[in-house]
């Protein structure tokens, strides 16, 4: 008997940009729709755009078997998502076929399969008949997901009344605890805090052990090298590598950097959200506007976005900026974030700066990625683009002292103060 868990072959998804991908349709969609066909052909040429289409998977081939725990990483747009969508009968493919042995558990969006109205131990038990399960079965677990989600209290809430981090915890306690024979794991993980993070790879880790089979995409390369023992590297929507955690990761930095020597950031095309403001350049200066090559430790910096805002019939009144610096496996180190002091941005005008101020930088020596971020409020993303920029520190005297610190041990300085009683 063939050991294979999942075998893709020849795998293509095709998707029209600007046109609606759901498989169905609303009434007021269909109703558009055919109106849409009931204008005569002579009058549509004018206004006609030219349809375009992307290849969000192109020819990927690969097999992964039964045991196996594999990372999928690459930049934003590279297929992550769309492939375990496909892999998860989401979406289906435009050409190629998959091979599936064994129920399938997914997690590749907060609360994906939840109904809102529905309390949080009615869902369990609607997951666990998705994922075809029996009743005796879910009640077997039922106990163990409330305790691992750590929502008793609300379990008979509905869960539109859930704070995302509540969404979260339930979702994956499920996903993880119905005993799916196969796992697929997108990058969700970043919705909760850095103790439940630690939780849930612990969780996949035990999945792993127990011989079930885990995909897991995440832009974070620490936990890929923690969880996974292969790894597929996707650019483009086609397979660049599949190999060895180590080898496929080393691959995808080393293209990272030649990409952010060679690409400004205003052409970057990998990047999420609406579109409606994008960030274009990124660079830091010192606090009289003269820019950087390398950066001091315990030095005061302006961190500078300056973006384009190409919806020019809105203002967007709050407006949420993020600039987050990641090591090289793109593991957060620092996140300043604008709400964070409560201050929300006033994009007005067709292009400008944001300026973030930062006393004292707290690094230690070495090389940094950026990742910048804008929303629309909490509601929308208007523009998130990894590995966006690098910046170099170099030691400074952050102590006063003349000691630079460990920074092969650590990269955050905090300043203490020392005393035996």
């Amino acid at each position: 008997m063939s050991d294979i868990a999942i075998r893709v072959q020849n795998l293509s998804k095709q998707y029209r940009i600007g046109e609606a991908q759901a498989q169905y349709k609303t009434l007021r969609e269909s109703l558009v729709s055919t109106a849409k066909r009931l204008v005569p052909s002579n009058l549509k040429a004018s206004t006609r755009v030219p349809e375009t289409t992307i290849w969000a998977l192109n020819d990927v081939s690969f097999e992964i078997h039964q045991g196996e725990v594999v990372g999928i990483i690459g930049r934003n747009g590279a297929g992550k998502s769309t492939l375990l969508k496909v892999l998860a009968h989401i979406t289906t493919p435009t050409k190629g076929r998959v091979e599936i042995h064994g129920r399938v558990g997914s997690l590749l969006e907060v609360g994906t399969g939840f109904h809102n109205e529905l309390t949080g131990r009615e869902n369990i038990y609607l997951n666990g008949a998705i994922l075809g399960m029996k009743k005796a079965e879910i009640e077997r677990k039922f106990d163990e997901i409330v305790d691992f989600a750590e929502i008793e209290k609300f379990l008979d809430t509905p869960v539109k009344h859930y704070s995302s981090g509540m969404y979260m915890r339930l979702a994956f306690a499920v996903a993880a605890h119905l005993e799916p024979e196969i796992l697929l794991v997108d990058e969700v993980l970043a919705v909760g805090d850095a103790q439940f993070q630690k939780k849930c790879l612990g969780k996949m880790g035990e999945v792993a052990v127990e011989g079930r089979t885990v995909l897991f995409v995440s832009h974070n390369m620490a936990a890929i090298k923690n969880l996974c023992i292969d790894c597929i590297y996707l650019q483009k929507g086609q397979l660049i590598l599949l190999s060895n955690t180590e080898n496929t990761i080393n691959h995808y930095l080393t293209d990272i950097e030649n990409t952010l020597s060679t690409v400004m950031l205003r052409d970057r095309t990998d990047r999420q959200g609406s579109g409606r403001v994008q960030v274009v350049n990124f660079y830091v200066s010192d606090l009289r506007g003269n820019q950087q090559i390398a950066l001091k430790s315990g030095g005061d910096y302006m961190f500078v976005m300056e973006y384009v805002k190409k919806d020019t019939k809105n203002t967007f009144l709050n407006a949420i900026a993020s600039i987050g610096i990641t090591d090289t496996n793109n593991q957060f180190i620092l996140l300043f974030r604008s709400n964070f002091t409560n201050q929300y941005l006033n994009i007005s005008s067709e292009k400008g700066r944001i300026e973030c101020k930062v006393m004292d930088l707290n690094l230690t020596q070495g090389n940094y990625k950026i990742v910048v971020f804008l929303s629309n409020g909490e509601t929308e993303t208007l523009d998130w683009v990894v590995d966006a920029a690098q910046i170099t520190v170099e030691g400074g005297d952050y102590f006063g002292t003349g000691n630079i610190g460990l920074p092969t041990h650590c990269k955050v300085l905090t300043r203490t103060d020392w005393k035996i009683t």
